[in-house]
């Protein structure tokens, strides 16, 4: 006869059981693209014909491609810029919001608001924003008398400068919440013996609220180095990548090559070098993270 199953047999089972769907959808929408990606990365393919691989053709093509190279930057560019900006200024109103005061809820709920609006309705509420004829920023800056204020989305040196401002002010609410989790965490006892060493606001933030605040702020860090390689939504409805190539990032090059010019093999590559970026970035600040962050 069959020897009956364990008690701990079968809970392993059962867990299984209510992992299974998840670890087929991973393996189906996640897994199978991804592998099925990097054999694309070695050949030529527009989709209808017959796959013809070209070995490392397609990363070589890349080393020579000046509008890849414009993509790249542009994507390093938006991501030193707006990365430190977000997490500094989600640092700062975290800490002005820790508070137990009558209106703070409601202030919390105004900032993080932006965040979980549609991307969508984000980017139009901002074209408006920033019509260089009509919008009430360029109106205001010739109110207090700046007779040529910028064009903003129209012009190729403030259009990615632009997208930014959008990115952080949409992105702020996310890091806040982060930030005002940790900032609850830490018990006040730090704070109270500061104060009886006679440090004041300023020592107490260097001193308790950073240190405390680093296993926050090493992985909102990740989180918004990979998120701002990632952006696509808000460049593909402010400035579909223009005006010229000034709003390229790597995500929409990826997108216009595949599905706009039909050139799977060169996307897919394209995709894999992202992929390395951002890999080789996290694990630099995974072995950095050793050094700075107090667990």
């Amino acid at each position: 006869m069959r020897k009956p199953l364990s008690a701990n047999a079968r809970n392993r089972l059962i867990g299984y059981s209510f992992l299974l769907p998840n670890i087929l959808g991973f393996a189906a929408f996640i897994l199978l693209p991804v592998l099925a990606s990097f054999v694309m990365s070695f050949a030529e393919w527009n989709g209808f014909g017959t796959i013809r691989f070209v070995g490392v053709d397609n990363y070589i093509r890349l080393m020579g491609d000046a509008n890849f190279r414009t993509s790249l930057m542009n994507s390093m560019l938006f991501t030193v810029v707006s990365v430190p900006v977000t997490l500094f200024l989600s640092i700062l109103i975290a800490i002005a919001l820790n508070k137990g005061l009558r209106w703070i809820p409601l202030f919390r709920t105004a900032i993080f608001l932006p965040h979980i609006t549609a991307t969508i309705a984000v980017a139009i509420i901002w074209q408006l924003l920033f019509n260089p004829s009509m919008g009430p920023i360029n109106e205001l800056l010739r109110a207090v008398g700046i007779d040529s204020p910028p064009g903003w989305l129209s012009s190729t040196d403030w259009s990615l400068l632009s997208v930014m401002i959008v990115y952080v002010w949409h992105s702020i609410g996310y890091y806040m919440i982060l930030y005002l989790a940790g900032l609850q965490g830490i018990p006040s006892q730090l704070y109270e013996a500061a104060e009886i060493d006679g440090a004041g606001a300023v020592r107490k933030f260097f001193n308790v609220t950073l240190p405390m605040l680093s296993p926050v702020i090493f992985f909102t860090t990740i989180i918004g180095v990979i998120n701002s390689f990632k952006v696509f939504d808000l460049i593909f409805i402010l400035t579909q990548g223009g005006p010229g190539r000034s709003t390229h990032v790597l995500v929409y090059d990826i997108y216009n090559t595949a599905f706009k010019s039909f050139d799977y093999g060169y996307a897919s590559a394209m995709a894999y070098v992202l992929f390395v970026i951002i890999l080789l970035i996290a694990v630099v600040q995974f072995i950095g993270q050793k050094k700075w962050v107090n667990y």
